[in-house]
C-alpha cells in the first residue's frame, strides 16, 4: 500500500483472472473520497486482473452477500498501467528483476517468488519499459501481460 493510515478501507473485486484461469476474489486498499456516494481512490496495484490501477477513482458499495464494500465500476482512470511479470528463469530472483524496473520508474508488489505486478505511472514514457520487458522475454527471463494498459502507454 502506498501510505499507512487507519482511514483506508478494503474493497472487494470479483472477476475472472486470465492469469489463474478461474473466478478470483481480490481485495485492495482504497482511500475514501466521498464514501456517502461510494467514491474511492485505489491505493494498491492489483495482483491478478481487474482492469484497474492504483489511483483510479472507483465506485464501490456495500454488498450484503459479500459482507463488504464491493467494486462496481471505474469512475475515472488514473492513467497508470499495470504489468504482470512471471519469472521464467528460476536462476533469477524476483527482487532482482523488480529492481531493473524500479530504476525505470516503476513500483511493484511481489506476490511470491517468481511473480510480481508493477505499476507504470501515467507520467512515465512506457517505451523504455516495454523495450526492457521484450528484451527479458526474448532471452527467456520473463513472460508478461498488460491487463491494464493506459491509453497514455499504448503506441
Amino acid at each position: 500500500m502506498k501510505g499507512e493510515s487507519n482511514q483506508y478501507v478494503k474493497i472487494l473485486f470479483r472477476y475472472y483472472s486470465d492469469v489463474l484461469e478461474e473466478e478470483t476474489v481480490e481485495t485492495m486498499w482504497a482511500l475514501p473520497i466521498d464514501p456517502a456516494n461510494g467514491v474511492y481512490k485505489l491505493e494498491n496495484i492489483p495482483f491478478y486482473g481487474p482492469s484497474v490501477a492504483s489511483d483510479d477513482i472507483v465506485f464501490a458499495e456495500f454488498d450484503a452477500t459479500e459482507n463488504m464494500l464491493t467494486y462496481r465500476n471505474t469512475i475515472k482512470e488514473s492513467g497508470n498501467s499495470v504489468v504482470q511479470v512471471v519469472i521464467m528463469n528460476k536462476e533469477m530472483l524476483t527482487n532482482d528483476v523488480r529492481e531493473i524496473f524500479e530504476h525505470l520508474g516503476c513500483v511493484s508488489e511481489k506476490f511470491h517468488e517468481g511473480y510480481f505486478t508493477m505499476e507504470v505511472p501515467a507520467a512515465i514514457n512506457y517505451k523504455p519499459i516495454k523495450d526492457k520487458l521484450n528484451e527479458l522475454k526474448r532471452v527467456g527471463v520473463i513472460e508478461y501481460a498488460e491487463p491494464c494498459l493506459s491509453r497514455l502507454h499504448r503506441y
